[in-house]
């Protein structure tokens, strides 16, 4: 229907009532339906209608918002405009509602409203005609356009009914904009001029400042940086295939304007391409002798770990094309796993990048975004190569035990291709799209435990054991590497403190108790602290004073008193050396500076009882000691187990009672009403101390049955007697793991005999040579030489002689 043939609307028009805007005569707008009212206007008058008639509606303007509850009419602005529905597109979710488009077709003024329910009808009066003014049409639809910016003057003139008034309206509008259309056209003219200058001048344009340029200054460094990228695609020797991707990309980043977003997507894509170490690689080291040096000067014990690097520079050295091998370093915090990776870094004289992996969750941190997403980057793999700059260096993959899983995918699973020596040569990152090639990079992983590692990632990987290190290990370490380190940090010489070894020891047997050198290190660290406090307290007295001497105390070395209240220690120095003599920290600054000791053998206090026995038990932070205790009282044969015991542990349990039950007259063994029964009418409670942390597996089982064993017998088990191992229902003793790490325990704890069963015997052969002279151990195959160890004496009447002599 052409616009400039006279228009006849109907007497009577259908309401919409409309406060997404104005509309005007010859404009169209897109409005929403979602109140009572304008809903039941569609549904009888659009969606039924069938006649032209029944499209037509007048749309008045309306300032409250139709969408509310209220039954009453809401007051309607006088003039309206009647529209034709071209377009109604309905939804019901989240609730019913429609969107109208609508085309405005001429004023109408309202007469009378005849029906307010369930939408208002009203008597109109026609007020222009269309084809007297073919020509404005367009003006009126541009205006319509503004009239969200300019609501109350657009419904002004909307209420201009007379041409006179119309155009006192809209002149000024127009006038504004015909002067924005000036302008805008001047500015481009100008541009163009510009252009033509650059052009002309491009050869000295960095030296020469063109006024009213700067847009085109930055367009034309965009487009040298275009060439740079060309010419960096071209030098930077990466594959065909990554070449042929780049060669595109280029091309289409010339043809895209810069205001697309997606041009600064692919203009980081290029840069990094041209960024990564296709082709770049450092230089190995291969002197195994200065190589074997610079380990053992990094680092204290580790033998098999240190074997292992020098295994690989051997070969290395024999063969240039050698894959990297995957390494995995297992072993309690601490200990210094971390820190070897760096030392293989630098033996090799290769670059050193650490990829933390602990709590990721999303496979796309390994392997990239796709470039269709915003935000997209690539993943740790690839952005640390760009980060090192060359294709063989050291990656440090950090807790790789503590990977997680979540809706965005499994990073363990993406891993698989990056620690895969078959497969990560062509290894192909979501952002990229591209292979690039991982075979010469050295990945070393490190763990606390191979409990979480999924089994296909685990079979990827050589895993080396780091146990925990024995006491004279962390003396070593202590004196060699941590005291050194601590002094440099708190600005302290060896002339101004001293720690003897003595002291080191008790800081490591009364104020720690771990698998590795993390909290020694923070006590010597708090050691330094408050040495630090002293030697800058008596700088500032002797600055001050400046007195010509102080009178020198007994031994000629300053100490902290053992009775010393915490507020005396900053006047000690008073009755001490000149500030330029050392600070000598013996037990009595130890306890001074760290307190009394956290921990204390409490071993014989706490076996002054029958039914208390110790075992060992292994955790990924080292060996630990355990304690089992148990008691029992009248009842009804009831068997109770406490202290977080996870479902192995609890049928240990069962296993040890069952045993001791099927052999009770063997070894005269009676309830408190004397009956070999030991179950009846008597309960029996199982406890193991540390509540608070879960326990479980099967090494515990000798341990249970030998404390029911005292419980039952009356008897004392050894206090300097430690054990570990699996029991059957027929009371053989099976093999167990972490044989090392307990021992260590063992020895940490100051027990003297230490029972294994008889198929470990070929694990104490990795048991330090000072610990094993400092044990003694018994190799057991059933429970009755557990017993017979375990107690004074042995436990039956016929004992193997010599058992408890056997040493290693």
């Amino acid at each position: 229907m052409s616009l400039v043939n006279p228009i006849q609307i109907p007497s009577r028009l259908p309401l919409l009532l409309t406060h997404e805007g104005v509309l005007l005569p010859g404009s169209t707008m897109r409005t929403s339906v979602d109140s009572p009212r304008n809903l039941q206007l569609v549904r009888s008058r659009l969606l039924k209608g069938t006649s032209l008639q029944s499209t037509i509606l007048g749309v008045i303007p309306n300032t409250p918002d139709p969408a509310s509850d209220a039954q009453d009419l809401p007051p309607l602005h006088r003039i309206g405009t009647a529209a034709l529905a071209v377009q109604v597109v309905g939804s019901n979710w989240p609730k019913p509602h429609y969107t109208l488009l609508i085309t405005g077709l001429c004023r109408f003024q309202i007469v009378q409203v005849v029906k307010e329910k369930p939408y208002p009808v009203a008597e109109v009066e026609q007020l222009d005609r269309l084809e007297e003014f073919p020509n404005t049409c367009k003006t009126r639809e541009e205006l319509g356009e503004l009239s969200e910016q300019f609501y109350k003057y657009a419904v002004q003139i909307l209420d201009a009914v007379s041409l006179e008034e119309r155009f006192k309206m809209t002149i000024p509008l127009l006038v504004r904009q015909i002067e924005g259309l000036k302008l805008l056209q001047k500015t481009r003219k100008h541009k163009q001029d510009d252009e033509k200058r650059v052009i002309a001048i491009r050869p000295i344009r960095r030296i020469t400042h063109i006024p009213g340029a700067l847009e085109d200054e930055d367009e034309d460094e965009d487009n040298d940086d275009i060439v740079m990228l060309e010419k960096k695609i071209r030098t930077s020797n990466m594959p065909e295939q990554a070449h042929k991707v780049c060669v595109k990309e280029i091309k289409r980043l010339k043809k895209m304007p810069q205001s697309m977003p997606e041009y600064a997507l692919t203009r980081n894509y290029l840069e990094l391409m041209v960024e990564l170490p296709w082709n770049k690689s450092t230089t190995d080291r291969l002197d195994i002798r200065a190589a074997r040096i610079l380990l053992d000067n990094d680092h204290y014990a580790m033998e098999k770990l240190k074997k292992r690097v020098l295994e690989y520079l051997a070969v290395r050295q024999l063969k240039n094309n050698l894959k990297g091998p995957i390494l995995c370093f297992v072993g309690p915090p601490g200990v210094g796993k971390t820190s070897v990776g760096r030392s293989v870094a630098k033996t090799l004289g290769r670059e050193f990048h650490r990829i933390a992996l602990g709590g990721v969750c999303d496979q796309s941190d390994i392997r990239g975004h796709r470039r269709t997403y915003v935000g997209s980057m690539p993943g740790r793999i690839i952005n640390g190569l760009k980060t090192v700059g060359v294709n063989n260096p050291v990656f440090l993959l950090d807790e790789v035990d503590k990977l997680g899983k979540s809706l965005q995918g499994d990073p363990a699973a993406a891993l698989l291709e990056v620690l895969d020596p078959e497969q990560n040569h062509n290894f192909t990152d979501h952002y990229l799209n591209v292979a690039f090639d991982l075979s010469q990079v050295l990945f070393i992983a490190t763990a606390n435990t191979t409990a979480t590692i999924p089994p296909a990632l685990l079979d990827r990987m050589e895993i080396i054991q780091v146990p925990g290190y024995t006491q004279e290990e962390k003396i070593e370490i202590a004196h060699r590497h941590l005291i050194p380190k601590q002094l440099e940090q708190h600005g302290l010489t060896p002339q101004q403190i001293q720690i003897p070894q003595v002291t080191t020891l008790d800081v490591i047997t009364r104020y720690t108790r771990e698998a590795g050198v993390r909290s020694l290190d923070r006590k010597l660290g708090a050691i330094c602290r408050a040495v630090a406090v002293k030697v800058a307290e008596g700088q500032h007295r002797e600055a001050k004073l400046d007195r010509p001497g102080v009178a020198e105390g007994e031994g000629g070395k300053e100490h902290i008193l053992e009775d010393a209240k915490p507020d005396s220690i900053d006047d000690t120095t008073d009755l001490g050396l000149p500030p330029e003599m050392p600070i000598l920290i013996d037990f009595h600054a130890l306890k001074d500076i760290l307190g009394p000791p956290m921990y204390e053998m409490e071993v014989s206090e706490r076996l002054s009882q029958p039914g208390v026995a110790i075992g060992l038990a292994w955790t990924p932070l080292g060996g630990e000691i355990m304690f089992v205790e148990a008691s029992r009282m009248d009842g009804e044969g009831q068997l109770t187990l406490t202290g977080q015991l996870g479902d192995v542990m609890k049928e240990s349990a069962h296993l040890a009672i069952s045993w001791l039950r099927s052999n009770a007259k063997k070894y005269h063994l009676t309830n408190a009403s004397g009956s070999f029964d030991l179950l009846e009418n008597t309960d029996i409670h199982l406890h193991f101390p540390a509540g608070a942390v879960t326990k479980d597996g099967p090494s515990a089982g000798v341990t249970i049955a030998t404390c029911l064993a005292s419980l039952f017998s009356g008897r004392l088990v050894r206090s300097d007697v430690a054990m570990t191992g699996e029991i059957t229902l027929r009371g053989l003793v099976l093999p167990v793991g972490g044989i090392k790490d307990k021992v260590l325990a063992a020895h940490r704890a100051g027990l003297k005999h230490v029972i294994i069963p008889q198929r470990n015997e070929k694990d104490l052969e990795e048991i330090p040579g000072n610990v094993r002279q400092d044990l003694s151990f018994v190799t057991a195959s059933c429970l009755d030489e557990v017993l017979n160890a375990a107690f004074d004496g042995g436990f039956t009447v016929k004992t193997r002689p010599g058992l408890l002599n056997s040493k290693l």
